[in-house]
């Protein structure tokens, strides 16, 4: 990885938030990946209580509510992704059933067993798979799922510009096989798990960025952290395209045991 380059972590938050909340979802994926994954989990009934933690504006979770029954609460660090959450749950009408709230995924507002199902696409990777797994195990009802998208290892090896990248973006990237024996250790047994498709970084994440970053640069015109971050984001995808059969998004489905 360049020297240049700065990893994502060391940018102003209020920063990173004005970027990535131009931008319908924060992360890689599809509304036929989420779909795809709920079809994995056993009905909730409309007394279901759901938890989509690190939610951003809630690209997924208004898609969620289209396939599930129930309550759920939306979680994020940013005030501003929160707004923009419960906007969008207004303007889909599902506020009744949906609420953003501002929390920390290490600190979360859940009583122990209190959850049907935990949700987090893209999002884990802040607290660390391990530690989310094993931590947000108590506030799962007994026989409860757990469904989360965490960047993985296609490959026991892989070229060492891309494992440069990601070992210092996110050391804790690993092979599918690890996940899962991270997940089963955590106390879940293993429902599904599948790569998500090319499409959920291509059309769905990095398409949408290029109007982004050019509204972006105009609005942070002459700062040169906001051309650092928009550089970065750059540079990110450019490896995507050069690497995308090393590693990807993986969806991790399981049932608290």
């Amino acid at each position: 990885m360049s020297n240049d380059l700065k990893s994502i972590h060391d940018f102003d938050f209020t920063m990173i938030c004005n970027y990535f909340k131009l931008l319908e979802r924060q992360g890689p994926g599809s509304p036929e990946v989420t779909q795809k994954a709920v079809s994995f989990i056993n009905e909730l009934s409309d007394e279901a209580k759901i938890a989509d933690i690190g939610c951003g504006t809630g690209g997924q979770t208004m898609v969620l509510a289209n396939y599930t029954k129930g309550q759920i609460t939306g979680i994020d660090l940013f005030p501003d992704f929160i707004e923009i959450f419960n906007r969008n749950a207004a303007n889909t009408h599902c506020e009744n059933r949906l609420k953003g709230i501002v929390g920390s995924m290490d600190n979360l507002p859940f009583q122990n067993e209190e959850l049907d199902l935990i949700w987090s696409e893209g999002a884990i990777y802040n607290i660390g798979f391990e530690r989310g797994m094993n931590e947000w195990n108590r506030f799962l009802k007994k026989d409860g799922f757990i469904a989360v998208t965490e960047a993985s290892w296609f490959t026991p090896e892989r070229p060492a510009e891309i494992e440069d990248f990601w070992l210092a973006n996110y050391p804790e990237i690993d092979t599918i096989p690890t996940k899962i024996a991270q997940m089963e250790k955590a106390g879940y047994t293993l429902t599904a798990h599948f790569i998500l498709p090319e499409n959920c970084w291509t059309e769905h994440f990095y398409a949408p960025q290029f109007p982004a970053q050019e509204a972006f640069l105009k609005e942070y015109s002459g700062n040169a952290a906001a051309a650092d971050l928009i550089a970065g984001q750059r540079h990110e995808q450019s490896l995507y395209d050069k690497y995308k059969e090393y590693y990807g998004y993986v969806f991790y489905i399981g049932q608290k045991r």
